[in-house]
């Protein structure tokens, strides 16, 4: 079993400190995709496309997968995931780790922001004009398997709410952000159970 760490978009690093040893310990292998060119439209189909090639490339073997996305990369999980079941790799599991939820129809990331009572942050230096107001893609069959969430971030309360609220294992670590990659390979040991 892979456990892919899909970063936030726009070249930003996953974050979260120690999620590869802690979930190396508990038996899973981090695998952490580069998706360098989502930063020219259209933004969210390039880095679908690109984490389904870092993804293959990573686990060439087809290994069931638990994909991981963390802040912006959030909305376009079901995608993510839509594409490695095209590619053959089962999907055992997903988590949002302060995240925005995927939401059906075509929204734009203004439109899930508002939706989920999200604060609308100024752009990030270098953020391309179109970035928040491109329509996203959604998956209709989405979720095709569990669903967690991680809380590290208050800003994300609202959306880790409505994960509850689905019937998703939610796991909140605001408190010690140094505790948050321990967290998340507990909450995917919980998923995978």
């Amino acid at each position: 079993m892979i456990t892919v760490l899909l970063p936030p978009t726009l070249r930003a690093p996953f974050s979260l400190p120690g999620a590869a040893e802690a979930l190396s310990a508990q038996g899973h292998t981090p695998v952490f995709p580069d998706i360098p060119d989502d930063d020219t439209a259209p933004h969210a189909a390039r880095y679908v496309a690109r984490a389904s090639l870092e993804i293959g490339r990573l686990a060439a073997d087809r290994a069931p997968a638990v994909l991981v996305a963390e802040g912006d990369s959030g909305p376009l999980l079901g995608a993510v995931g839509a594409a490695q079941r095209s590619a053959h790799r089962p999907v055992h599991g997903y988590v949002l780790v302060d995240a925005p939820l995927p939401q059906p129809g075509s929204p734009t990331r203004t439109d899930i922001a508002k939706n989920q009572l999200l604060t609308e942050t100024p752009p990030r230096e270098g953020e391309p004009a179109a970035y928040r107001t491109e329509r996203l893609p959604t998956v209709p069959d989405w979720p095709d398997a569990p669903c967690g969430y991680l809380l590290t971030d208050p800003a994300f309360a609202h959306p880790a709410h409505l994960a509850g609220m689905r019937g998703w294992v939610v796991r909140d670590a605001t408190g010690d952000r140094s505790k948050a990659a321990a967290e998340l390979a507990a909450l995917i040991d919980e998923l995978l159970r």
